[in-house]
């Protein structure tokens, strides 16, 4: 438990219907009270109850704002310590009004992430669980919201700790072997931890290979339209973000820069990336947008390749074409509405049927199968559902890609009947790496990296 006192906003700043502002601590509730004036000093009420009253000055009495108190005892509360919340206007003067007075007592501003730390550090969460908590911030779909929202309630950790446990048993059994090793089948042994080794890299496999889908969904597909100017690159950004985000004209090079929207397909969060038309210019404006969207390209997980399905295949787009063989990219063959003249034959030496798409982005038609075909790109067409947890985490993804190594290490030295104290290490290590997920063996260092990445009141 913390000795300190911790206060900050927990909801944004600026206008709003109502502000929360919470406190944590051990004299959370103590410092509070001679705060508030209402029916009952809250040094008496009941935990997890709300009362209405004002916010009042210590010094003169002067009312300074009319709030609702929640009052949340320990070890009952989301910090496990006691949470005072009050619940203001929203507005930046209440809220700096009632945040002044507070901060004159034995409060002192939480850092960021802070109240969330004090749940990790109190037991009430372990760092998977928190990790999502920012996750769940961050979510950019609902089924990317839903994965995290998992995980907060633990589906990944009951898993983590499942592995953990067989490890445990192997761990037991390798220990009672060292102490008494007359009592010893080393053939046995060694086939009891290929064993279990077998076991719990079949069950880090099955999460790794979620990871793929759980990386998309928590960070989005960066998703790069690509093209000569003027062949529909704008129109098909604002068609997809239903809103008129890029500007739309009949003037070649009106886009100069890279434009980036957020959207979501089919729960599939996109980053996309409306380029400059890419071709020789000597404008020198135009020029830099051109190397900009280049580079956008080369980073991009997901090219859309528009043509202007009027006009024959310019050899800017035979070179884009050479350049995006190989990567993951869709084909979008635009203004179908108008005569097309562009050899089908030609585009087919290099992309399948399948990653061809005809759209008219003037006459909204298409869009459903351009949608279509991202999904199936990356999804087969539609993302799990049910009970299956996602991996996401860059650093869980990691260490479960080292206690598998570190398995595959025992299980390869228990087959060449390597002595099993050897073996040991690459049990425990597996363990240890296995714990730092859930912030079993986790360096306060990484502690700190982890939780300074979360807003002020959360």
């Amino acid at each position: 438990m913390h000795s300190d006192t911790i206060a900050a906003v927990s909801t944004a700043l600026g206008e709003g219907g109502i502000a929360i502002i919470r406190v944590s601590g051990p004299q959370a509730v103590a410092e509070v009270a001679p705060l508030f004036r209402g029916k009952t000093p809250l040094t008496e009420v009941e935990s997890h109850t709300v009362h209405y009253g004002h916010i009042i000055s210590p010094v003169d009495g002067e009312r300074m704002e009319e709030v609702l108190v929640t009052v949340m005892k320990g070890p009952r509360s989301f910090t496990t310590e006691d949470v005072v919340e009050i619940s203001a206007h929203g507005g930046v003067i209440s809220v700096r009004r009632v945040m002044d007075l507070l901060l004159q007592r034995d409060i002192r501003l939480a850092e960021p992430g802070e109240f969330t730390k004090r749940a990790f550090l109190g037991g009430r969460i372990d760092l998977s669980q928190a990790e999502a908590v920012i996750d769940l911030i961050r979510s950019k779909s609902d089924r990317a919201f839903s994965v995290a929202l998992k995980q907060v309630s633990g589906s990944l950790s009951d898993r983590i700790h499942k592995l953990r446990h067989t490890l445990i048993e192997m761990l037991a059994h390798i220990e009672v072997n060292i102490d008494y090793p007359e009592h010893d089948v080393e053939s046995l042994t060694a086939e009891f931890i290929k064993d279990k080794s077998s076991e719990v890299m079949e069950g880090i496999n099955k999460l790794l290979k979620t990871a793929n889908e759980g990386k998309i969904l928590r960070e989005g597909i960066t998703t790069a339209i690509v093209g000569r100017p003027n062949v529909g690159k704008s129109s098909l950004l604002n068609a997809l973000a239903r809103d008129n985000k890029a500007i739309v004209t009949d003037i070649p090079g009106t886009t100069r820069d890279v434009i980036e929207e957020y959207v979501t397909i089919n729960n599939i969060p996109l980053k996309l990336l409306d380029t400059a038309g890419i071709r020789e210019t000597m404008d020198v404006v135009e020029k830099i947008g051109v190397e900009r969207s280049k580079a956008a390209f080369s980073d991009a997980d997901l090219i859309l390749l528009v043509l202007n399905a009027a006009d024959e295949l310019h050899e800017d787009e035979l070179a884009l074409m050479e350049q995006i063989q190989g990567r993951q990219a869709l084909v979008i063959m635009n203004k179908m509405d108008l005569p097309s003249r562009l050899e089908k034959d030609k585009l087919l030496t290099y992309f399948s049927e399948s990653s061809i798409v005809r759209m008219s982005v003037l006459e909204e038609e298409g869009l459903d199968k351009l949608e279509e075909a991202i999904s199936k790109l990356f999804f087969g067409g539609k993302l799990e559902s049910g009970d299956l947890t996602y991996v996401s985490n860059v650093r869980h993804i990691a260490l479960l890609k080292k206690a598998y190594k570190s398995l595959q290490d025992a299980y390869e030295a228990a087959g060449m009947l390597i002595p099993i104290d050897m073996i040991q290490i690459d049990v425990r290590l597996a363990w240890e790496q296995l714990g730092e997920i859930i912030g079993d063996t986790a360096a306060d260092s990484l502690l700190d990296q982890i939780f300074s990445q979360f807003c002020l009141g959360k």
